[in-house]
């Protein structure tokens, strides 16, 4: 069975961006080394803050859209839900 991550990342002034991998791992280390171009790469969004994980691809692709909908504050309290002091979530990968 597959998964699909639906994550947030962050750059050190806190700015965010949502995205969603079926290798989360993979995905981490790309932003981390700067090979996104576009939106992250300027940002220099490379801190993992937030992560949830399923097994239904379209469930995944809903929440990601979901997620971005959503205002600034409502993902800060969601990141802050689960991740209080931001800290960077791929170290554990």
């Amino acid at each position: 069975m597959r998964s699909y991550y639906v994550y947030i990342m962050s750059s050190p002034s806190r700015t965010l961006y949502t995205g969603m991998t079926n290798n989360l791992a993979r995905r981490a280390h790309e932003h981390k080394a700067g090979l996104v171009p576009g939106f992250t790469t300027k940002y220099r969004i490379t801190r993992l803050v937030y992560v949830e994980q399923t097994d239904d691809v379209r469930a995944a692709i809903a929440r990601e859209k979901q997620i971005k909908s959503w205002s600034r504050a409502k993902k800060v309290a969601l990141i802050e839900s689960v991740n209080p002091q931001w800290h960077d979530l791929a170290e554990d990968l």
